[in-house]
């Protein structure tokens, strides 16, 4: 995409901090962490790092994706979450709106990704080289030609949500890169990250942290 880069003002919008770990609701159109170049410099990385100076990168959502980010406060912290991710013991939800009405009411999308080199950063279906991807997703409600979701990513592969929905021929509405036609005249890529469920990195309670839907 060649689109200038103009991310959202928004005021940052945290959903919890305390001693270990800060969760924010990332805004759509706002890179995670700095692209290339002076002009791709703001991020929620850097906004989060303006308040809380010892703030460390955990894991990332696309640009165009909103919702539930955590960055961790020590690097005690950062290693704790780090292998949670790793080991696939965090839990996610997000919700999506994606292109036709779905038959089913639940099921599963479990296609190998790979990144397509000639197209980065577009990822794609591919059986013999691509790495194991699982989604779970259970239809909320079907409308007008539309259907929302909710999606459980099993494993984290990028743009894995994204992939799957095409492949299954429901792309995310908005989307840039995998959606044509009307299912990508939206204003922005419907899909948020509404749901985070972790071990604090100290003491090890279960935590769940939600933001709201804004579409």
């Amino acid at each position: 995409m060649n689109d200038a880069y103009t991310p959202p003002t928004d005021p940052l919008v945290i959903l919890h901090d305390d001693h270990e770990v800060i969760l924010v609701d990332k805004p759509s159109g706002l890179l995670s962490v700095p692209g290339k170049g002076p002009d791709l410099a703001d991020c929620l990385m850097a906004r989060v790092a303006a308040v809380f100076p010892t703030a460390l990168l955990v894991h990332r959502l696309d640009r165009d994706t909103s919702g539930v980010m955590i960055f961790a406060l020590t690097p005690h912290a950062q290693r704790h979450l780090g292998l949670q991710f790793e080991k696939r013991q965090t839990k996610k939800t997000y919700v999506a709106r994606v292109w036709g009405e779905m038959a089913e009411k639940t099921g599963a999308v479990d296609l190998p990704l790979i990144v397509d080199w000639p197209n980065r950063p577009r990822q794609m279906v591919d059986h013999q080289n691509g790495k194991a991807a699982l989604t779970e997703w259970r239809v909320v409600r079907k409308d007008a030609g539309e259907t929302r979701v909710r999606l459980m990513p099993r494993t984290g592969r990028s743009h894995q949500l994204r992939v799957h929905m095409q492949a299954i021929g429901h792309p995310i509405l908005g989307d840039p890169f995998y959606a044509t036609g009307p299912a990508r005249a939206h204003p922005r890529l419907m899909l948020h990250s509404e749901t985070l469920q972790f071990r604090h990195p100290d003491g090890g309670q279960g935590m769940r942290i939600t933001a709201k839907c804004p579409f």
